[in-house]
């Protein structure tokens, strides 16, 4: 189903695409999500907390021993689990405590946290057939956080699953995948993502495409980007 080649896309978004040509054209990566704008969802706007204050940081504490307990009272609910995976991505983002927002780095609390999420992940989609996409992208991220980019592409399979028709989705695959040097995978992605795209946006991120297979290291620097 994911690599349903005959199907017709949307209209992507172009930030991939100019990720693609900063790498490309040695110019450096543009530091900046896909959540915004690409059709996911507004709770996508990753790494927006300014590292809170006492007041903040006691709410997201709050809403993810709510989350948590949740799931302890209903542990065979995926809604549930999925509240925890956004619960903790929350407060890994927003607690001043665990992400730095002036270098855009991971405390040690924090990478435990983006730990806990993946697991709460894991947990969810064994029980559910169907994850929700932007439940799945938090949890692309937080894997491709953890440099464990078969994890990312493994929950932007999920993405892309819910989002089929969404060039996006396959783009983040194909990146993550080929950072996890699993070229096939990457490779079923990317050409997907190509059939949904206009063809005057397919140059620029066929190129990109070529330096991520070719590159791990540029892979999961295109990775962290989605």
């Amino acid at each position: 189903m994911l690599f349903d080649l005959r199907s017709r896309g949307r209209r992507r978004t172009v930030q991939v695409v100019y990720l693609g040509l900063a790498i490309i054209l040695g110019g450096g990566l543009v530091l900046f999500g896909v959540g915004a704008g690409n059709g996911f969802g507004g709770i996508l706007n990753a790494f927006t907390g300014s590292g809170g204050g006492n007041s903040q940081n006691s709410v997201v504490s709050q809403q993810e021993k709510t989350a948590l307990k949740a799931t302890q009272q209903r542990p065979n609910d995926p809604a549930a689990w999925a509240s925890l995976v956004q619960a903790r991505w929350t407060s890994a983002t927003t607690d001043g405590s665990n992400y730095d927002s002036n270098t855009g780095t991971f405390t040690a609390s924090g990478k435990k946290e983006l730990a806990s999420l993946t697991r709460a992940y894991e947990r969810y989609t064994a029980l559910t057939k169907n994850p929700n996409a932007d439940t799945a992208i938090l949890a692309a991220r937080a894997y491709a956080k953890e440099s464990n980019y078969a994890g990312a592409a493994g929950a932007w399979e999920d993405v892309s699953g819910a989002n089929p028709n969404q060039a996006t989705a396959y783009e983040c695959l194909a990146f993550n995948a080929y950072g996890a040097s699993q070229s096939r995978k990457g490779d079923l992605a990317s050409a997907k993502a190509l059939t949904l795209l206009p063809k005057a946006g397919q140059t620029s991120i066929k190129q990109a495409f070529t330096q991520a297979k070719s590159s791990p290291q540029t892979a999961q620097q295109l990775a962290q980007q989605c």
